[in-house]
């Protein structure tokens, strides 16, 4: 499981000690896209190339938008949509393409939807 959020926000979040099967990224409040796509090509993909999953699933939370204050830290839509391809291209050089998406969160409605439809959009390359 490869996981980023704000620390230290989020007690108990493996952050310090995780288990040998996560991958925990811990952001500082306010990290922005940068830091964010940093994390997911140098910290998360070589994780998951190691690990060669069968299927990628996403818990596609997006409480890390800028308008919701519940994450704490700066993201855009573009962000998300950027994560999103990045994955499907996981997806296609370690699964045959096999990726599933659920929704996990987003409490501002307004940017909930942004999100979720920039997401949506980059998984059904529109």
């Amino acid at each position: 499981m490869c996981s980023i959020f704000q620390h230290p926000f989020y007690p108990y979040s493996g952050a310090d000690k995780p288990a040998a099967n996560m991958c925990n990224v811990p952001l500082a409040a306010g990290c922005g896209g940068e830091e964010f796509r940093d994390a997911v090509t140098q910290v998360w993909t070589p994780r998951l190339r190691e690990f060669k999953p069968q299927m990628i699933f996403i818990s596609a939370g997006f409480d890390g938008h800028y308008e919701d204050d519940m994450g704490g830290l700066k993201l855009l839509e573009k962000d998300f949509a950027w994560c999103t391809e990045h994955l499907k291209k996981l997806a296609a050089e370690l699964c045959q393409k096999r990726i599933v998406s659920m929704l996990e969160g987003g409490y501002v409605m307004t940017s909930l939807a942004r999100s979720v439809g920039a997401h949506l959009r980059a998984l059904a390359d529109l």
